[in-house]
């Protein structure tokens, strides 16, 4: 991968809180979603936004972590991680509805 591909992903891992990094990385989340804008999948700011006053988004959002999904954005698939742990499903879940609304 050149270098200059690289260089958004490691940015944004600047801004994953540090307990947090090492799964975001095994389950390759910053492949297809950004940290605000859409990649592949929409960013994380554009989910928190979408959900951020539902009361139910958190354990929804875990659950289609480990399950994945179609649908709530377009025809994007969000493959399964059948190897997450509810844990960290769960942290993950309520880091990304953490974040500020998109600019």
């Amino acid at each position: 991968m050149p270098l200059a591909t690289l260089a958004p992903l490691a940015a944004a891992a600047d801004e994953i809180p540090a307990p947090l990094r090492e799964p975001v990385a095994r389950y390759a989340c910053l492949s297809c979603h950004g940290m605000v804008r859409k990649q592949v999948g929409p960013g994380f700011a554009q989910i928190a936004a979408r959900y951020r006053n539902d009361p139910e988004a958190p354990a929804r959002l875990a659950d289609k972590l480990r399950d994945g999904s179609v649908g709530a954005w377009g025809r994007v698939i969000m493959p399964r991680q059948p190897h997450m742990s509810l844990d960290e499903s769960r942290r993950l879940a309520q880091w990304v509805l953490s974040q500020p609304s998109p600019p």
